[in-house]
């Protein structure tokens, strides 16, 4: 067995099967890719946004909020 590429570990855990479904559906919809990588994606943004603060919530949403209105009508 190959040892797992630096920044990797290599784990046994179960997944709920309708969540692993789930995950494989939506990269065969893309057209391929990785349910791993997917779900490792799904995880990492949801550790993030447990970080974020409140203020940096507010600043990010008024930022996008504004963006919105800044942007021309067409």
């Amino acid at each position: 067995m190959l040892p797992p590429p630096t920044g990797k570990t290599r784990i046994t855990i179960r997944i709920d099967t309708d969540v692993l479904d789930w995950f494989r559906e939506q990269v065969n919809l893309s057209g391929g890719g990785n349910y791993q990588t997917l779900m490792n994606d799904a995880l990492r943004q949801h550790v993030e946004a447990k970080h974020e603060n409140l203020e940096e919530t507010l600043r990010r949403v008024l930022r996008e909020e504004l963006g919105r209105l800044r942007r021309p009508r067409g």
